[in-house]
């Protein structure tokens, strides 16, 4: 009864409209003189109330098909047909609680992460008390408590020894994620079975997961420029329905056949069934990773013709990789790698991270170092089983060892990290920041999309710009840009709309200006996510052809939604004009087609066809804090 109740309160037009109907039911037994004044009158009033938003949008500027709901209710109320007007009157409410539902239904998963933020801390005092506080009253640097199977509230290092954390609220990702003291933790992520300690790195409106909310509270706003061109279609279906309807009358001399056109020519789908279906689609695109922050950008992706990209962090990884190890003789190469990356342990330099990950990846074990010292901008020293270890920059090793350190050969786009053993230059280690795994696939389907102009717009060198291009078939390379050349590239571009995928702060700029802009968030910078369209949550490229590709579905299926109802429609006034539809009947005909064209729409939600193609969720996005490109100061060539 409860549900009952609540559903008749979240609807209040269609309850009073299946009353009035009750109503007249109940009168037609015992005093049927009273059926036409209660309907009419009822039917009048809706009618009114249609009339009055109608003018307000005419003064907005927008045209719509309520124009041929108000006069087919006046009409069937005009020849008597009061049944008839009372059937618009429930299609028209029916159709606005189905709308509801429908968008509240599509909404659901884009809006569970504001539902779910969470509003209350508990803080640790120094006597190791625990208060209760608004998440707004926590500073950086305190301490918080996560019980069991709560919500992380902020982005944090993690104090207890151990945790174990659910990502897939905001990735997808199945697996529970384990994590050390120390260990970065994101807010939005569910703690498992015990209660660990956070230490506060960001409040909570700066956080992961804050930012997060704010991208989907924008797109649960938006209203889609597609919407206003299905509007459109109603200024030349409103007046082939009403030539319709004026003919039938003058051919057969009755005003009740330009009634029985009319009542067919309401098409609610005109009207709901594109925003229905843009929602339903940006529902499904932000439970897959992708967060479209305005409903505009669907219809954007569906006409896009060009794609650019940028470089490092968005084709590439973002990060150097260990590619080869060069021992000069002194140490064979697995002893060069191994002492190298031992002394590495000591820095927390992007280089030596990955000098420790690319030595433990090939399965060294590697000591403990002693008497570690880092030089700023130079390298490491350390002592490694015994022997002094210098790492670094070449003039660095050359200051440690006191003579020349030759130049290494290296291809596009590597580096070198040099490495003395016992003050005698031993080799060095060459890094590369490697393609994504899944860069050249991403391509692949932009093309087989109809994407024929690729372009890569990248401050790097041009050496090594056209390196990673020619590996991925991209043949119009912009290298050297600076932000504004950035920009000035995508707007000279001819093949419109144009869609800029990016990630650094740099690429904010042409991620505005650009028709769609779409940011990698995972390694991307605050700057790159506010400006962009879309953001995309899991660390992969491939994501920016899934949204395409539902981008694209999506309006595939708003279209279809709307030509539904214009076909039906028009095959039901047709078939009216012959008196052979009732006003009764033509009304009920009118709410299953509306029905279905809005059950059509839905689809844009459900399994489409990229699903075929589905790409397993990765990991928590990491915090904003811009693009994790090599340190030059540490890089000799």
């Amino acid at each position: 009864m409860a549900r009952i109740l609540a559903a008749a309160r979240g609807f209040p037009f269609l309850t009073a409209t299946l009353a009035v109907i009750a109503g007249a039911g109940v009168l037609s037994a015992v005093w049927p003189p009273a059926v036409p004044w209660l309907l009419g009158v009822y039917a009048g009033f809706m009618a009114l109330r249609s009339a009055v938003a109608m003018v307000q949008e005419l003064r907005s500027g927008t045209f719509g098909v309520d124009i041929l709901a108000v006069t087919a209710i006046g009409s069937t109320i005009a020849v008597g047909e009061v049944w008839a007007s009372i059937v618009i009157v429930l299609m028209l409410t029916g159709g606005e609680a189905l709308e509801q539902y429908a968008s509240g239904r599509a909404r659901k998963d884009l809006t569970a992460l504001v539902s779910n933020a969470p509003r209350t801390a508990h803080r640790l005092a120094a006597d190791g008390t625990v208060c209760d506080v608004d998440v707004a009253d926590v500073a950086v640097g305190e301490q918080v408590l996560v019980r069991a199977h709560e919500i992380v509230p902020f982005d944090g290092v993690l104090v207890s020894d151990a945790g174990v954390f659910d990502d897939s609220s905001l990735t997808g990702e199945s697996l529970p994620q384990e994590r050390v003291a120390g260990d970065t933790v994101y807010s939005g992520a569910i703690n498992g079975a015990a209660a660990v300690t956070l230490r506060v790195a960001q409040r909570a409106e700066d956080s992961q997961y804050q930012r997060i909310v704010a991208l989907v509270e924008e797109a649960a706003a938006s209203r889609a420029p597609m919407v206003r061109l299905a509007d459109r279609y109603a200024i030349p279906f409103t007046v082939v329905a009403l030539a319709i309807a004026g003919v039938a009358w003058w051919a057969s001399g009755d005003p009740v056949r330009f009634a029985q056109v009319l009542v067919v020519a309401t098409p609610c789908p005109l009207i709901i069934g594109a925003p229905v279906a843009f929602m339903a689609g940006m529902s499904r695109s932000a439970r897959r990773g992708a967060i479209i922050r305005s409903s505009a950008t669907l219809e954007k992706l569906h006409r896009a013709a060009t794609f650019a990209f940028d470089k490092t962090g968005t084709l590439t990884r973002g990060a150097p990789a260990l590619t080869d190890v060069r021992a000069s003789g002194a140490v064979d190469a697995g002893t060069l790698l191994r002492v190298a990356a031992a002394a590495e342990q000591a820095s927390a330099h992007v280089l030596a991270e990955a000098i420790v990950r690319g030595a433990t990846a090939r399965g060294e074990v590697l000591p403990v170092p002693q008497e570690v010292a880092e030089t700023t901008g130079g390298g490491v020293t350390a002592v490694v089983d015994g022997v002094r270890v210098a790492v670094g920059k070449r003039t660095f090793v050359e200051e440690q060892t006191g003579a020349p350190v030759p130049a290494p050969q290296l291809a596009p786009g590597e580096l070198a990290v040099h490495v003395a053993v016992d003050g005698a230059y031993a080799g060095c280690v060459v890094l590369r920041d490697q393609l994504r795994p899944d860069a050249a696939d991403t391509l692949a389907r932009l093309r087989r999309q109809g994407i024929e102009h690729v372009l890569m717009v990248t401050g790097d060198e041009e050496a090594t710009a056209r390196h990673i291009a020619g590996k991925l078939g991209i043949d119009d390379v912009r290298a050297g840009c600076l932000p504004a050349d950035k920009v000035a590239a995508v707007r000279d571009v001819a093949d419109r709309p144009v869609v800029m995928v990016g990630d650094g702060v740099n690429d904010a700029p042409v991620l505005a200006a650009a028709d769609v802009g779409i940011a990698m968030a995972a390694r991307g910078s605050t700057a790159a996510t506010e400006s962009a369209d879309i953001v995309i949550l899991p660390d992969e490229v491939g994501r920016v052809a899934e949204a395409l590709e539902i981008g694209r579905h999506t309006v595939n299926v708003a279209l279809q939604s709307i030509w539904i109802g214009i076909t039906v429609s028009v095959a039901l006034m047709l078939v009216a004009t012959t008196g052979a539809l009732p006003a009764v009947v033509g009304a009920w005909l009118q709410e299953a087609v509306d029905v279905i064209a809005i059950l059509w729409a839905l689809r844009a939600m459900g399994s489409g066809w990229w699903r075929r193609r589905r790409v397993p969720d990765t990991a928590l996005p990491r915090a904003a804090a811009g693009s994790a490109a090599p340190e030059g100061a540490r890089v000799a060539v």
